[in-house]
């Protein structure tokens, strides 16, 4: 009787520049994962590994061969000059280095035939490496928008979106309408090339993004399904799915 190998899972880290102001590991660069992501791949069956910022990108996109799949993982904003615009706000500048360093990482899972799951902003940088735009400020950019943000209300904010037939995500929620979190104020706006808008908000914003077919496994949600609360469609099956396709496709390479 053999044992099933586990799924590992390659979560990308957020990132935080040397600050000599604080207190914790003063002046020292930080790379990071928030718990809530972990512990949903780990509750999926899967084996959640952080993978961090390495200066040498021959040996960051190299962290590639130690995993089953790539989940980019929520955080700052993508910053508009990596899909050739400037900052309209000086606040949405956003954060090169994390671009660069998940573009990276991007690059070298659709080189290997791994399958990638983005989630809020990793939705937003994975269509924007394959060649998308985002608006840099939904309120800003988008008239007649929902609230797509509210800093009080953080994850408790939400709305419903639109789930296209035939989807990937349609076979786990079914078409139609689910309620969602959202706390997000950039957003997709032009749709990668080979990328499938399949969900979107009452106001037209895509929520939901896909390339699902035999060389690449491609899906980008723009809420936080590891954070899902009662009322709003349940994150765990969404993941429960994700680490059952990384394990067929792992068998069938």
């Amino acid at each position: 009787m053999t044992t099933a190998l586990p799924v590992i899972v390659g979560l990308s880290c957020g990132l935080m520049p040397p600050d000599p102001t604080r207190a914790l590991f003063k002046g020292k660069p930080l790379a990071y994962g928030e718990g809530n992501l972990s512990e949903a791949v780990s509750r999926a069956g899967g084996v959640p590994l952080l993978l961090p910022n390495l200066s040498d990108v021959v040996k960051l996109a190299g962290l590639l061969d130690l995993v089953d799949a790539l989940v980019l993982s929520g955080g700052t904003d993508v910053s508009p000059q990596a899909y050739g615009e400037l900052p309209l706000d000086p606040a949405w500048a956003g954060d090169p280095e994390r671009d660069a360093y998940e573009r990276t990482l991007i690059a070298a899972a659709i080189a290997r035939r791994r399958p990638i799951l983005g989630v809020c902003r990793g939705a937003q940088i994975l269509n924007v490496a394959l060649g998308g735009s985002l608006y840099q400020d939904i309120s800003a950019q988008a008239e007649g928008s929902l609230r797509h943000r509210d800093w009080h209300r953080y994850d408790e904010n939400g709305h419903a979106v639109a789930i296209a037939g035939g989807a990937w995500l349609a076979g786990i929620y079914g078409a139609g309408d689910v309620l969602i979190n959202s706390v997000h104020h950039q957003a997709i706006r032009r749709v990668a090339p080979g990328l499938r808008a399949v969900a979107s908000a009452p106001d037209g914003i895509v929520e939901a993004v896909e390339r699902v077919d035999d060389e690449h496994f491609l899906v980008g949600v723009q809420w936080h399904p590891e954070w899902s609360g009662p009322g709003r469609a349940p994150g765990d099956p969404l993941f429960s799915a994700f680490i059952a396709a990384v394990a067929l496709r792992r068998e069938l390479q």
